[in-house]
C-alpha cells in the first residue's frame, strides 16, 4: 500500500519545455517530489529527453 505523507512534502509532475514546442507527437513527463515550504516557486530542472534524445528543460505543471 501506498505511504501516506503529512507534512510540506508533495508529488509533482515535470513536462518537457522543448517537447512541447516542438510539435512532435507523443510527452516526455517525469514525477518527482519536492519540499513545498523550502521552494514554493515552479521546479524547473533539466532530465533526459528520450524522444529528442538529448537533455532539456522540464518545469513543473499542475
Amino acid at each position: 500500500m501506498a505511504k501516506k505523507t503529512k507534512g510540506a512534502r508533495g508529488q509533482v509532475i515535470l513536462e518537457c519545455t522543448e517537447h512541447k514546442n516542438s510539435g512532435m507527437p507523443g510527452t516526455s513527463r517525469y514525477i518527482t517530489t519536492k519540499n513545498k515550504k523550502n521552494t514554493p516557486d515552479r521546479l524547473e530542472v533539466k532530465k533526459y529527453n528520450p524522444i529528442l534524445k538529448k537533455m532539456t528543460t522540464h518545469k513543473e505543471i499542475k
